[in-house]
């Protein structure tokens, strides 16, 4: 397994324990148990530890865009291991530097996290909300701003969807 994909399956495991207990768990100290349990001597733990701080950082907005996106699915009644792969897809495609994470890469993660992790119909309802965000995207962007450097086109992106929340 890739380091990064590593990486991933170890915040995912950790965000899925943490979301289980009611978030009332130290998480710092549940990823750290996880990378010495399921990764020793693994050697990007500060991936891991950036993509969870993130996806707490941004868990309102997150939460937000997914109800939006899949609207006949309540969060809570979204299944745990797919709640939390849809959070660390949405926030790679909305907050990870584009040049290390590209959209679709984000999208193909958290399909193939969900895929390892969730239910026989994971992969493709988080196929179907992270599609449904990514379009909305490139929908929403000037056609001068697809066509800007990904740093660029990274903040239009981000300001669209923001402002997109905020119309609601």
């Amino acid at each position: 397994m890739a380091t990064r994909q590593l990486g991933r399956s170890i915040a995912l495991q950790s965000l899925y324990e943490w979301d289980f207990l009611d978030k009332k768990e130290d998480l710092a100290k549940i990823v750290e148990r996880n990378i010495n349990e399921f990764a020793p001597g693994f050697d990007e733990p500060e991936f891991v530890f950036k993509l969870v701080s993130g996806v707490i950082e941004h868990i309102n907005e997150l939460d937000a865009i997914i109800e939006k996106a899949a609207p006949e699915w309540p969060l809570p009644q979204v299944a745990v291991i797919d709640r939390n792969a849809l959070r660390i897809g949405l926030f790679e495609l909305l907050h990870a530097n584009k040049d290390e994470v590209p959209p679709k890469v984000a999208i193909n993660e958290a399909i193939e996290i969900a895929k390892n992790y969730g239910g026989p119909n994971s992969g493709k309802f988080i196929n179907g909300v992270l599609g449904t965000v990514y379009k909305e995207i490139e929908a929403t962007l000037p056609k001068e701003v697809v066509s800007q450097k990904p740093e660029e086109k990274e903040k239009e992106e981000v300001k669209v969807l923001r402002q997109a929340q905020d119309k609601e």
